[in-house]
């Protein structure tokens, strides 16, 4: 690469890698600032459904692993050690984490949507041409209709997430303290709960992931 060509790159690198965390106020800011370099809102809003996607497959696979654990633990009938017990906190420590920053992904999506139909609408008035300004019309409305159906199992899957944080959390809690035998023998039936709420929300984000991968191969240019 040459030179030029790298500090052309770095303060793209440094502005995307600040994105996520820029408040609403300094979103206008950014997007101009991108805007500069070469890089449309619609740029952003794939990479930030990217981001999203990916968040949403380390989500679920975190939430697999914990459950994992989770059948390890009830396995154990003679009891569970402290050490044991800490993984299982840790991983489920994990699972709130990702959580959090799946969430602050599809705020970050939501964002540069709303300010790339905005613009994309208000252009729509600066053509001269009526058959050109109705074609972008479609590819706007189709694109809007396509987002809308996207971000909607994006959320549908996340409302998933917080329930099965709700359980995971009290049985984890529950072995904090009971880490006998007969303690653990009596989540077997807890299990069968988990591993359905844990099933659940696996479904869901493997749909929203196959959306985001069908609405990013179909984001039209304009």
């Amino acid at each position: 690469m040459k030179p030029i060509q790298t500090l052309r790159l770095v303060p793209l690198a440094l502005l995307l890698s600040v994105a996520l965390w820029a408040g609403p106020g300094c979103q206008t800011t950014y997007y101009n600032t991108m805007e500069k370099f070469g890089v449309a809102k619609r740029d952003i809003l794939v990479d930030r459904i990217k981001a999203a996607r990916n968040a949403q497959q380390v989500t679920k696979e975190q939430f697999n692993s914990a459950l994992d654990q989770f059948r390890s633990t009830v396995a154990m009938k003679a009891g569970i050690s402290d050490e044991k017990y800490y993984e299982l906190n840790a991983s489920f420590q994990r699972c709130q984490h990702r959580a959090t920053t799946l969430n602050q992904r599809i705020e970050s999506v939501e964002d540069v949507a709303e300010a790339l139909f905005a613009e994309w609408s208000g252009e729509l008035k600066q053509y001269n041409s009526v058959a050109l300004r109705q074609e972008s019309e479609k590819k706007m409305f189709e694109t809007r209709r396509r987002y809308a159906d996207l971000i909607r199992q994006m959320k549908l899957a996340s409302t998933k997430v917080d329930p099965v944080l709700v359980i995971m959390h009290d049985r984890v809690l529950f072995l904090k303290h009971n880490l006998n035998a007969q303690s653990v023998a009596a989540l077997d039936d807890e299990l069968k709960k988990v591993e359905a709420e844990v099933g659940s929300l696996v479904r869901e984000m493997e749909k929203a992931i196959a959306d985001a991968d069908a609405f990013i191969q179909a984001m039209p240019t304009r």
